[in-house]
């Protein structure tokens, strides 16, 4: 064969590179190759191919490479360039069918973990498992079989339908929705992969419920955006959408009623950042959005509670990250959660890695998606109801989750149902509720020959072009940015074939174009109009939607399909209801032949302006169209098949107004008003809690009176800041005691004569506040004094500032190391040396370790509980308030607070979740049997244990499993709960999923109003398992560098999983860093530090 000689030398190199190719090892250069280097002493061309070609150059460009073999004429050299493309090929095919046997083994394990612990669930159930439970699949089986038709329609009718009584309007809705560009008018739809339909659906969403019965306000939160790269309106702190005013009677219901867009700033303020690098950010959102939250139920409540907060109805979360911080806020509140995935993790790494392209490293280090799978299935942990858009979502992709198995959630279901005991075990509802659209502005005619008859380009008052819609419109005197498609057709009376999506390879649309280019009698009969976003310059677009349009714009040039293709730049979202119309008008038919559609809000929007569809069988169309028949389904493979079904709707007539009549008739099924109300009746089938203690507690009267005190300083910084116009950062917020001489040079820098007389009142008051310093005999005076005097309620409603002492100091058993004792000591030093600042400071500890640990460290260094506030114990199981009436029991012995043990008992099944950690941890491999080898890996720990804390002593670390794979194996026995190594990695312990150190901060701000803004966290560098956690947020943290030796780091991830810096930011003004050594002096100028670099909060 001439010309293709290199074909020996390419399989006599294939055995020749043997294990070397096969393990992917590289060698030497091609210089050293050349210069003898090499094995066999000479230069061997095909082996440097197998060297270099197969392990360094990137298969993406194989089109490209191909493109330039056909254009190369010299024989030589086209044969080299083919037997390059040839190895770059069976490189990609070998790497294809190694990550496929991967997934493989991949999923047959997931399936025995699985299985293995339904087995286990069913197995603690089992003792008091009814007779038609105990089939396994007998629950599943009771289910009559059912068209998809009456499952759809069974779906609007098995539940209680909502009241649309407006008496009582009294409801609080939070939406979240964080990433993307997020406003109620002009939606920049297509700008990025960020700003897509769910922007759309979340904003629809907020104005339909706020129009619903009962329904007082929404308020949709998403990220404020102040980036010179957007338009200023992202950065609006709020955003009116609807204003509720007034009822559907014109009764006035209240000025805060509505619906309302809230930005909280979190990351970067200048910054406009994509989802995948939003993650170490979301603690700040969860705060920020929390003080918003507590600050309207406040508000709310003077209206319309009767001066009792207003907690919200529920918390829905939208997408992963949504969803995370949807979460902590249900946590933190008490309030139930409700989650709408949109499109999941583990589904997209899947088809990512059947592509074969990248690895499970390469597609997180781009996506981010270990992050966004654990984000869902901490959503999964924290919710009462998962919506989904289609039946497939459920078993096809929410099935791949460790937190979600259809089969266990039956059978729970069932017996929650009857009332039996579920053992601690839940698994959120899943609930199929399709989005609603807004038909308000769709006109549905009569289906007579008269509006179905000739386009008519002269407009109905036969005037020129210009009365058209602009995107009908054929007139050259348009603006050059004015969408026209009409200009693209020869014919453009012809039938117009619609799709209108992004140009993502998912989207499929160059196998449309084919269909239509190979079909003569699709291409006489019909137009093809293709609306792939907007675009100004196909090089600056990302590398798969370029790729996409230049093969859309290849394919029309091979097809010469000149004067039957429009494929427009630009359009407006207001233009799409006229793409529409003029493809009805013309009797055309919308096509959706995405590979897979989780949805099809398109295919919806056609159906209401009387276009049928043509869509792909995989995904949401499926529902859709067993609900309105109004039109055909089809593989989106098969390229015939497409075209068949397209020229079947464009040729049959009485077909076409068949299926046209039947999605006008049926359309009402996906209305805004019927979703919301089948959304409402399905939340309030969930379990409703909020706080219930009691929040109208007295003042106490032997608190100093700061209170006024504090509101003065505050009116001078809020004045400070408003004259401030070109951002300088007031000096006021840098001294927390209120140095005189920083207000004094506060009152300087602004001629404000009433800020000046201001600034006087209050430092006249300082003057008379200002005690004299004491004696230390008399400091010890007063400590006994303290100790003895009792109030009613705890401090924390007074201070100004809160310290929180979290440093994980311990020694290799387990105990405190006296690094924590002299950490404290030292922080009560550097903040009482400002005798201002102690006035207003109060001091918590936050710890592993049981109160009678913390008792007797406190004692053992001579420091009075009553110093602190608060005490966070057992890993944030227990919270205490010392000297206290609410801490100290009736022998005046001190007790965890009853209202936090209330707030985090929900979902909370201590003895099953010690069983099956006993189990999990202690179960003998194969190997261990054979050898004989003990597995006692842990034993429960007494003396740490309470009833929110289960403890076990950890016998050997190094055997011991991670956290992030204890916590998938509880998962799949439906057990949820907060699991942690702490103590050096000594102790092993699980508290209720409400429950942690972090969350128990959020807890003292709802219960006592103490903003998280207000608070210094004091780290190491290392610590518990739960240390990431107490890093980021709004509150201010100091890490201490050298005070902890060894923490419990390693024991939290396993191999593949997100990384540290998917949780925690490099750099954040929160975070603030000291010097080694632990001293007084450091530490309080760390903390004036970390109080200068934020000095908004």
């Amino acid at each position: 064969m001439a010309g293709n000689e290199w074909i020996n030398g390419y399989l006599e190199a294939i055995l020749d590179s043997g294990g070397a190719v096969a393990d992917d090892q590289k060698v030497s250069s091609p210089v050293r190759a050349r210069d003898g280097g090499g094995r066999g002493g000479h230069f061997n061309p095909t082996k440097y191919f197998v060297e270099e070609v197969v392990t360094g150059v990137d298969e993406t460009d194989l089109h490209r490479t191909w493109i330039k073999v056909v254009a190369t004429r010299n024989s030589r050299e086209r044969s080299t360039r083919l037997e390059n493309m040839c190895w770059r090929i069976w490189h990609l095919t070998r790497k294809k069918k190694q990550l496929e046997w991967e997934d493989t083994q991949r999923t047959a394990h997931r399936r025995r973990e699985r299985e293995q612990g339904r087995r286990d669930a069913a197995e603690d159930m089992s003792e008091d498992l009814s007779e038609g439970e105990k089939g396994g699949d007998a629950v599943g089986e009771m289910v009559p079989c059912e068209t998809p038709r009456k499952k759809f329609q069974r779906n609007f009718s098995d539940i209680q339908a909502w009241s649309d009584d407006d008496k009582e309007k009294k409801l609080y809705i939070v939406l979240i929705s964080l990433h993307g560009l997020v406003r109620g008018e002009n939606m920049e739809l297509g700008r990025d992969s960020d700003t897509g339909g769910q922007v759309k659906y979340v904003v629809e969403l907020a104005r339909a419920l706020s129009m619903a019965p009962r329904v007082y306000r929404v308020d949709l939160f998403t990220r404020q955006i102040t980036s010179p790269d957007v338009d200023w309106s992202y950065g609006e702190p709020t955003e009116m959408l609807t204003s509720g005013a007034y009822d559907h009677n014109e009764n006035d219901v209240g000025e805060s009623a509505g619906a309302y867009i809230i930005r909280v700033p979190c990351g970067p303020r200048d910054t406009y950042l994509r989802k995948e690098l939003l993650w170490p950010y979301l603690q700040e959102f969860v705060d920020g959005a929390l003080a918003h939250i507590l600050n309207m139920s406040k508000v709310l409540g003077e209206q319309i509670g009767g001066g009792h907060p207003v907690w919200p109805y529920v918390i829905h979360g939208h997408y992963a990250d949504a969803g995370d911080v949807a979460a902590l806020l249900s946590g933190a509140l008490n309030v139930p959660m409700v989650l709408t995935g949109h499109s999941l993790g583990r589904n997209k790494l899947e088809q990512l890695l059947k592509q074969g392209r990248q690895s499970k490293e390469d597609i997180d280090a781009t996506y981010k998606i270990m992050r966004r799978i654990e984000a869902e299935e901490l959503s999964l942990d924290a919710a009462e109801l998962v919506i989904t858009s289609t039946g497939q979502e459920i078993d096809e992709q929410w099935g791949l989750y460790d937190g979600f198995d259809v089969k266990l959630e039956r059978v729970l279901r069932v017996r929650a149902k009857r009332g039996v005991n579920c053992h601690g075990r839940h698994m959120p509802r899943m609930v199929v509720i399709p989005p609603g659209m807004d038909f308000s502005n769709v006109v549905i005619q009569e289906d007579t020959a008269d509006v179905d008859g000739d386009l008519d380009l002269t407009g109905a008052d036969e005037a020129s072009p210009r009365s058209l819609p602009p995107i009908w419109s054929e007139a050259s005197a348009l603006p050059c940015n004015t969408i026209q498609v009409l200009r693209f057709f020869t014919n453009p009376h012809k039938p117009m074939i619609l799709a209108l999506s992004r140009p993502d390879p998912k989207k499929n649309i160059t196998t449309l174009l084919k269909a239509f280019g190979e079909c003569r009698p699709l291409r006489e009969l019909a137009n093809l109009t293709l609306i792939m976003g907007n675009r100004d310059d196909i090089d600056e677009m990302s590398s798969g939607n370029a790729s996409v349009l230049t093969m859309v714009l290849k394919l029309i040039d091979k097809y010469d399909l000149y004067g039957l293709v429009a494929y427009p730049k630009h359009h407006k979202q207001s233009d799409v209801p006229d793409i529409y119309r003029l493809a009805a008008k013309t009797k055309g038919v919308f096509i959706n032949p995405a590979l897979v559609e989780p949805f099809g809000l398109t295919l919806i929007e056609a159906a209401a302006h009387g276009l049928p569809m043509v869509a792909t069988k995989n995904g949401g169309p499926v529902d859709i169209h067993a609900a309105l028949h109004n039109g055909l389904l089809v593989d989106p493979h098969d390229q015939r098949a497409i075209a068949e079904a397209l020229l079947k709707l464009v040729a049959e007539k009485n077909l076409w107004h068949e299926c046209r009549k039947n999605g006008w008739k049926n359309i009402h099924l996906f209305s805004w008003p019927e979703h919301c109300r089948t959304y409402l009746s399905r939340i309030a089938a969930c379990r409703m809690r909020h706080p219930q203690w009691k929040t109208d507690t007295p003042t106490d009267d032997t608190v100093l009176d700061e209170e006024s005190f504090g509101d003065s300083l505050m009116d001078v910084y809020d004045s400070s800041l408003r004259l401030s116009v070109d951002g300088e950062r007031s000096l006021l917020s840098t001294s927390l005691g209120h140095d005189p001489a920083e207000l004094e040079k506060v009152a300087q820098e602004h001629n404000d004569p009433e800020m000046q007389d201001q600034v006087k009142r209050i430092l006249s008051k300082i003057k008379n506040q200002t005690p004299k310093p004491q004696a230390a005999d008399n400091i010890d005076k007063q400590n006994k004094i303290a100790g003895t005097s009792t109030n009613k309620y705890p401090l924390l409603r007074r201070r100004r500032w809160l310290y929180v002492m979290a440093a994980d100091c311990y020694d290799s058993n387990g105990a405190p190391d006296k690094k924590m004792l002299q950490v404290i000591q030292d922080l009560f030093k550097a903040v009482r040396s400002d005798a201002q600042m102690s006035k207003i400071s109060g001091f918590a500890l936050s710890t592993a370790m049981p109160i009678s640990m913390v008792l007797n460290l406190l004692k053992s260094g001579k420091i009075p509980a009553t110093d602190f506030d608060a005490l966070i114990c057992s890993s944030g199981s227990e919270v205490y308030y010392p000297g206290t009436a609410q801490c100290t029991d009736a022998e005046g012995r001190l007790c965890a607070d009853p209202d936090y043990a209330t707030h985090i008992e929900y979902r909370w099944g201590r003895d099953d979740v010690k069983r099956a950690l006993l189990k999990l941890m202690n179960s003998q491999s194969g190997e261990d049997k054979i050898a004989n080898r003990s597995t006692t890996i842990i034993e429960e720990d007494f003396e740490s244990r309470n009833a929110y804390c289960v403890s076990f002593k950890v016998k050997d670390p190094a055997q011991a499993n991670t956290v992030e794979d204890l916590r998938r194996k509880l998962r799949m026995r439906g057990l949820r709960s907060h699991i942690m190594y702490c103590r050096n990695s000594t102790r092993l312990q699980v508290v209720p999923l409400l429950a942690s150190r972090s969350q128990a901060l959020r807890y003292l701000y709802v219960r006592w109003g103490l903003n998280v803004a207000d608070m210094f966290v004091i780290l190491g560098e290392r610590g518990d398992t739960d240390h990431e956690e107490l890093i980021s947020g709004y509150h201010k943290t100091v890490i201490m560098k050298g005070i902890v030796e060894k923490g419990s780091d390693e024991l939290l991830r396993t191999a593949g999983s997100y990384q540290k810096e998917d949780t925690v930011p490099k750099e954040s003004p929160f975070i603030t860093y000291a010097n080694d050594g632990i001293a007084a002096d450091e530490l309080m100028r760390v903390i004036r530090q970390a109080s200068r670099n934020t000095p908004g909060l």
